[in-house]
């Protein structure tokens, strides 16, 4: 009973949070500019890229939860693919949040000085 619970609350604390941060992010692209005719191509190729894996994020951590919760209500074995399948969201979610699911960085505040203007 412990293993299926962990397995809900990875999905939980890392892989649904991911999913949010990288929908959020999705439509930001730096450095392409969709104005342009030559980073036209860049920035859909870029986009639909994104979708794919927020998809496949979506999909396996929908079947790892459906899976965890299902042991943890039936009491059954769980079958050897769904650990796989956690490891995979995992490396997925770790992905989303390093490449488009970070916030922007703040621009830095200037110092102020001492000095009177």
């Amino acid at each position: 009973m412990l293993v299926p619970s962990l397995l809900v609350a990875g999905v939980v604390l890392l892989a649904i949070p991911a999913f949010v941060l990288g929908a959020r992010g999705l439509f930001r692209h730096r450095g392409y500019s969709a104005a342009e005719p030559g980073d036209r191509a860049s920035v859909v190729v870029i986009v639909v890229l994104r979708i794919l894996l927020l998809l496949l994020l979506f999909v396996v951590s929908a079947v790892v939860l459906v899976s965890s919760i299902g042991v943890l209500v039936v009491d059954v074995e769980m079958h050897g693919m769904v650990y796989v399948l956690f490891a995979l969201d995992l490396l997925v979610a770790a992905l989303v949040l390093l490449t488009f699911g970070r916030r922007d960085r703040r621009p830095a505040r200037r110092r102020a000085s001492p000095a009177r203007r």
